[in-house]
């Protein structure tokens, strides 16, 4: 249940798109000036060495955030996302890379928080001792759970000011993780029906990953069909034979920012060219808005 470790592919071409999607949602949300809060239901560790021994291992980061670190031509919302990776790395050398937590509170406002599950003993233990470096101003503001975040996310909405946005994104090693996804975020929507849900699941040869999509565009709201969302996924090369290994990645977001698909039709032409790794790179782009 446990073997899987974040670090190994930190930084990827996966977590490009998973945190640069993530930032654009974040950043709508805080443009109006009332609190909202930031809820992970698989926040990891925070953040990752690139020089550590399971980041290294793989090198996963030169296929995603090392393609995109010395270019000088980046769209807007990519260079947002480049510079808070700067800002994890202030002697400019690509040496770290910040897990979905630290993308966040480097976003949050003074009176915004921030909710974060991590299951895993040691990703969360590693989660609390780097939150705690951050003082007692972060502290206050962020609570850490150390529980099961599919279950966890329906006992804490809707949130207190009744505005939120909710990153789901497990590691899907178990196939039960699609089902417990579209679950998790019709419960958040019965009890939470404003609240803003992006969904990362991997591009992989599995039929749970293919359905998950049409799934999660049968969900509803007051029995009624979701009216406002949006769907993007990234293919960066074809297939290995055999069926192994991850190919892309998607984002599925409900009640997505009103812009973000146009953000997202300038933005994934770019990344495919810089991301794609032979001719089967490709994006997909859709969306519902009422």
């Amino acid at each position: 249940m446990f073997s899987y470790r974040h670090a190994f592919h930190a930084g990827n071409h996966a977590d490009v798109l998973k945190h640069f999607i993530a930032v654009e949602c974040i950043d709508y949300m805080r443009q109006k000036d009332t609190a909202f809060w930031y809820i992970d239901t698989h926040a990891g560790a925070g953040g990752y060495a690139l020089d550590g021994k399971w980041a290294d291992k793989t090198g996963e980061y030169e296929t995603g955030i090392g393609r995109l670190w010395a270019r000088n031509d980046l769209p807007p919302a990519l260079a947002d996302y480049v510079a808070l990776v700067r800002e994890f790395n202030p002697d400019g050398k690509l040496s770290y890379y910040p897990g979905s937590p630290y993308f966040a509170l480097q976003l949050l406002g003074d009176r915004d928080r921030l909710r974060l599950f991590e299951a895993h003993p040691t990703e969360q233990e590693v989660l609390r001792e780097n939150f705690e470096a951050q003082g007692r101003a972060v502290a206050r503001r962020t609570m850490i759970f150390g529980a099961d975040g599919f279950a966890g996310l329906k006992t804490i909405l809707p949130p207190a000011p009744r505005r939120g946005f909710t990153l789901i994104d497990p590691s899907y090693e178990d196939k039960r993780d699609y089902t417990r996804t579209t679950q998790t975020v019709q419960e958040g929507l019965d009890r939470f029906p404003t609240g803003m849900y992006a969904v990362w699941y991997p591009l992989v040869q599995r039929r749970e990953a293919a359905q998950l999509p049409e799934r999660m565009k049968r969900l509803t709201i007051d029995e009624k069909p979701i009216k406002n969302w949006l769907h993007v996924a990234l293919t960066v090369c074809n297939p290995v034979p055999g069926g192994m290994g991850l190919h892309g990645s998607g984002m599925f977001i409900v009640n997505p920012p009103y812009m973000l698909q146009d953000t997202l039709k300038t933005t994934m032409p770019y990344l495919v060219k810089a991301l794609g790794q032979d001719k089967g790179a490709q994006f997909l782009l859709e969306g519902k808005q009422s």
